[in-house]
Parts: structure tokens; sequence; C-alpha cells
């Protein structure tokens, strides 16, 4: 056999190697064991960036605290294990999850439809979305009311962007820009020239959560739902992940948590 037939014949056979350990792991995909390791070490591994108060800091004693530290400290109780709260630059931290270095990210951190086919998500434990704010005994209710009125956005911001583009939808809205989203709800509660607010719940929940006068109405105009990460493998911590969430939500303890970090006014 020429040296030709040789090279003709060992490319088949790999070829057919390669189809056939494809279609094995198809049908028998590998088994990931990550949740039983964490059930095994009795630690679920997280990881978190600690600089975005209130979802995540560091305390005097350099401690993490946080929403997102006792969320995820209530998901491991519930499992029987505990949360070991791994501190991370926030843009390392998918590739800290990729190269098993935690199990899974909780730290306010967005959906990205981007990133599906690199790790799987949870469902949305908060909706950081842009809102429309009015004052507590404001009648305004929805944007279609906007007509002839004036609302107040942070310079630059997805509030400036969704403003901009309702004011070409309805040609009498006025936009009043800030330098901070801070200021932006000072003008809502101090200046009755402004009727409304279109700024993130983040800032909606902190302000709310020192007394602001102020409300959020309708759903959110552009969703920023913050969501857990996990390796695509990890089929059943996925599966544990969601039904605890589910949990967490139905017996109040979501709520609880959210207060916990926001209500300071209370």
């Amino acid at each position: 056999m020429t040296k030709r037939k040789w090279l003709l014949v060992a490319l088949v056979l790999f070829g057919v190697t390669l189809l056939l350990t494809l279609e094995r792991e198809r049908i028998f995909p590998a088994q990931d064991r990550s949740w039983q390791t964490i059930q095994e070490r009795g630690v679920w591994r997280v990881g978190l960036d600690p600089s975005f108060p209130p979802f995540e800091s560091l305390d005097a004693n350099g401690n993490p605290i946080g929403y997102d530290v006792d969320l995820a400290q209530e998901i491991a109780a519930a499992w029987g294990v505990q949360a070991e709260i791994v501190t991370i630059g926030f843009d390392s931290l998918l590739d800290a999850l990729q190269a098993g270095q935690i199990d899974s990210v909780v730290s306010a951190l967005p959906y990205d439809q981007r990133l599906t086919k690199d790790v799987a998500y949870s469902m949305p434990y908060f909706e950081a979305g842009i809102r429309l704010v009015v004052r507590t005994d404001s009648t305004l209710s929805s944007v279609e009311q906007l007509t002839n009125q004036k609302v107040a956005v942070e310079w630059g911001s997805m509030g400036d962007m969704i403003g901009r583009r309702l004011q070409r939808e309805q040609a009498a809205l006025q936009l009043a820009p800030y330098s901070t989203p801070q200021e932006a709800v000072e003008a809502l509660i101090n200046d009755q020239t402004i009727d409304a607010l279109l700024v993130d719940q983040v800032t909606v929940r902190t302000a709310q959560g020192n007394g602001a006068p102020i409300q959020a109405v309708g759903p959110a105009l552009e969703s920023n739902p913050y969501v857990i990460a996990m390796p695509h493998a990890a089929v059943t911590l996925q599966e544990k992940v969601a039904s605890t969430l589910r949990t967490l939500q139905e017996t109040g303890v979501m709520t609880k948590i959210e207060s916990q970090w926001f209500d300071h006014s209370k």
C-alpha cells in the first residue's frame, strides 16, 4: 500500500474515531460533580467583588458584608453547607468560575446574553433596571403621562438615553440633566418644577431606604437583572440554586434581605 493510501486510511480512521467519541459524549455526557463536591466539602465557594455597597463591601475588619453575602449564606444554609466568600476583582469573576477556583458568582452580576455560551445564569434575584420615579404624592403612573412634564436624569446615563428616546416620541417632554443620580433624586424631592425622574433601581431603593418620599411606577423601562453565574456543566447546582431562590422569595427571605440592606430609615 502506498504512503498516500496509508495517509487516507489513517484520516478515515481518525474521523470515525472522532465521530464515535462525540456521539458517545452526546449520549453519555460526562457526569458533573459540582454539586456532589460542594456536599462533600461542606462549602459553597462564592466569588464576589466587594466594591459595590450595599450588595457587597468590606466591614472595618475586612470581612465581606452586604446583600449578596447574606443571600449566599441563606442559600448555603438551605443546603446544609457553609458559604465561603472569595473576593475577586469584578472583571476576573467569570474567569475564576471557568477555571474552577469558585463554584458560583454572586456579585450584583448583570445578565448578559452574550455570555450565555460561557456560563449558566440563574433566575433574576434583583431588578436593577431603569425606573420611572415620582414623588409619593404624584398622580403620574406611566411614561404615557409624561407629555408636558419635566424629567430629571443623570447626564449621559441609561436614564438619559431613555429620556431622549421618549422625547422623540413625546415632543413636549423636557429633560433636566444632573451630574449624579443623587443630585437628580434631590431635584425631584426639592424642586416642584421637576415632575419625574428616570434612574436605576439601586439608586431608587437607596434613596427610599434613607427616607426619600419617592416611588417607582410601572415596569422597568430598561431591564438589568442581577443573577447568579455557574458553570454550564453544573446542571444539578443550577437546579438547586433555582429551587432555593424560589423558596427564599416565597417565604419572604428575599424581602427581608433587601430591607436589611436598603431600608436604613426604619
